[in-house]
């Protein structure tokens, strides 16, 4: 009973991870692909090119959806901690 509860919390928390990563894990991949594909039709062979524009996405995606996410991070540690008991026995 208890290695199916410790199974369900620590299923619950990988896919909060894989929900929490995704929107910045898409903003990087698709600001990467636009320019690099600036970069193949231009023909600039800048590496540093395609940084600065997915860094400069990816705060702005945190600091966009930074709210969305702490909530989600907080429900799911209220959860836990009101849980733990369940936990424990």
């Amino acid at each position: 009973m208890i290695e199916n509860l410790a199974i369900k919390v620590v299923n619950e928390a990988l896919m909060l991870v894989l929900v929490l990563s995704g929107p910045p894990m898409l903003v990087a991949l698709v600001v990467g692909l636009v320019i690099s594909v600036f970069q193949a039709t231009t023909q600039i062979q800048e590496q540093t090119l395609s940084q600065v524009p997915k860094m400069i996405a990816v705060f702005m995606t945190l600091a966009l959806a930074g709210f969305w996410m702490m909530s989600l991070m907080m429900r799911f540690a209220q959860n836990l901690f009101y849980n733990f008991p369940n936990l424990v026995q």
